[in-house]
C-alpha cells in the first residue's frame, strides 16, 4: 500500500530505503548528500561499483547497512562519466526501468516496506504528476507498506502506518 506522507526520509524505519542518482553520481546534493555524509563506507561502495561495473540508466544499485536495512539507489539520471561532470538530465523512461528493477528486487528478497522521495522531481527535474503514477502502477499492489515522501521535512520523523 501506497502512502504519501510529510518528513525527512532518513528516520524512516522502512526495510529499503530508495533515492535517485546518476551512475557515477558524486552525491553531491539532495537526499544523496545527506546519505552520503551519514555513511561515508556506502559512497565508497557505490563508486566502487560504478567504476567497474559501469551501470546504465534504469538500473539500480543496493547496498545493506549494519543494521540490515537496504539502500537502493535508483539510476534514474543519464550517467556522469566524465570527471568532475555533474549526472545528466533525469528521464521518465529511466524512472520506469528502475522502479521495474525495484519491484522485482522488493520481491526477490522479501523486503518488508519502503520509502522513497518524489523521484527524479527535486535534482532530477521531471514533474511529479507523471512520476506517481508509476510508482502506482509498479509498487502499489506489492502488499507491503511504501512511503513516498512527498514533503521533505528535516528532522521530523513522520508516522509511518504499518499496513
Amino acid at each position: 500500500m501506497l502512502h504519501e506522507l510529510s518528513g525527512d526520509i532518513l528516520l524512516s524505519k522502512a526495510k529499503a530505503i530508495v533515492q535517485g542518482v546518476a551512475p557515477n553520481d558524486d552525491f553531491h546534493q539532495g537526499l544523496a548528500l545527506q546519505l552520503r555524509e551519514r555513511m561515508p563506507a556506502m559512497y565508497k561502495d557505490f563508486r566502487h561499483y560504478c567504476q567497474t561495473k559501469h551501470p546504465k540508466s534504469g538500473e539500480l544499485w543496493t547496498w545493506m547497512s549494519a543494521d540490515g536495512r537496504f539502500l537502493v539507489s535508483l539510476f534514474t539520471q543519464d550517467a556522469a562519466y566524465a570527471h568532475g561532470s555533474k549526472p545528466g538530465h533525469a528521464t521518465v523512461s529511466h524512472v520506469n526501468h528502475s522502479l521495474h528493477a525495484l519491484r522485482n528486487f522488493a520481491l526477490k528478497e522479501k523486503v518488508g516496506s519502503l520509502a522513497l522521495p518524489r523521484l527524479a522531481c527535486g535534482v532530477g527535474g521531471l514533474d511529479w504528476n507523471e512520476i506517481k503514477p508509476l510508482i502506482e502502477k509498479h509498487l502499489g499492489d506489492l502488499n507491503i507498506p511504501v512511503y513516498v515522501y512527498t514533503n521533505y521535512q528535516k528532522g521530523v520523523k513522520a508516522n509511518e502506518p504499518t499496513k
